[in-house]
C-alpha cells in the first residue's frame, strides 16, 4: 500500500498547526519535514523548535530530512524536538558512518538521501545500517519541480545491495511526485511517497492524498 507523506514545505506556514492537524485527518501516513540551511540548497526552511512546537499537533511520525551542511551540529536538537526518522543526505559530509551512529542513539530510525547525480553505490557500504533511503527524484531546494524520472532506476540496485533483511529497508521518493507520476515511482520499488504541491493544491487534502492512492491502480 502506498504511503503517503505530505511535505509541509507547501503548507501554508502562517497556520502550520492548524495544517498538521488537517493533514493527520486526511488520511496522510506520514509528516515529511524538509530542513534546508541555505548552505546545502540554496533556500532556508525551519529548525527544530519548529519541530517541538509542531509536535503535539499530530501522533504520526515525523520524517525530518535534513538538507543541510554540517547536519552532525543538529542531529541530537531535531531527534529531542520530537523527529522519528531523520534522514541525512550522503553528500552532506565525509563520515556518514558517523551520523547514522548519531542518529540510531535516539532510538529513531536512520534515513540517508542521494541526490538526482549521486549514484546508488554511494551507499553500498552504509546500507545494512540505514532504516530508509530516500531517492531525490529532483534536485532539492525548493518544491513544484517537475520529476527526473532517470533518478528511479537507481532504486533496484539499492534493493539489490540492501538483499534480504529481517526489517525490509524503506525506500522513499521525493519531487515530482503527482497523479501522473506516482504509477511511475510505484513500479520501481518505491514505499514512501512525499508529496507537496500535489496534496496542497486545493483544500480538500483527503481527497488529494487519496486520488495519490488510487492514481494509476
Amino acid at each position: 500500500m502506498r504511503m503517503i507523506a505530505p511535505s509541509i514545505l507547501s503548507a501554508d506556514f502562517s497556520r502550520l498547526g492548524e495544517e498538521i492537524r488537517a493533514l493527520d485527518k486526511a488520511g496522510a501516513d506520514l509528516i515529511h519535514i524538509d530542513v534546508m540551511d541555505g548552505h546545502f540548497v540554496p533556500n532556508l526552511t525551519i529548525g527544530p523548535g519548529v519541530v517541538k512546537a509542531l509536535r503535539p499537533h499530530s501522533k504520526l511520525l515525523f520524517d525530518v530530512h535534513l538538507m543541510i551542511s554540517e547536519p552532525e551540529r543538529y542531529i541530537d536538537a531535531f531527534a529531542e524536538a520530537g523527529a522519528d526518522i531523520i534522514t541525512v543526505h550522503q553528500e552532506s559530509g565525509a563520515h556518514l558512518h558517523r551520523l547514522i551512529q548519531m542518529i540510531k542513539a535516539h532510538d529513531i530510525k536512520a534515513g540517508v538521501s542521494l541526490n538526482p547525480a549521486t549514484p546508488a553505490v554511494m551507499i553500498e557500504d552504509i546500507i545494512s545500517q540505514v532504516d530508509l533511503v530516500l531517492v531525490m527524484t529532483v534536485n532539492p531546494g525548493f518544491g513544484g519541480q517537475a520529476m527526473i524520472p532517470e533518478a528511479l532506476k537507481k532504486i533496484a540496485r539499492i534493493k539489490e545491495f540492501a538483499g534480504d533483511r529481517e526489517q525490509p529497508l524503506l525506500i522513499e521518493v521525493d519531487g515530482g511526485i503527482k497523479n501522473e507520476t506516482i504509477a511511475l515511482a510505484e513500479a520501481a520499488g518505491v514505499d514512501i511517497f512525499v508529496a507537496g504541491s500535489a496534496v496542497f493544491k486545493s483544500s480538500d487534502y483527503e481527497g488529494n492524498i487519496q486520488a495519490l492512492k488510487k492514481a494509476g491502480v
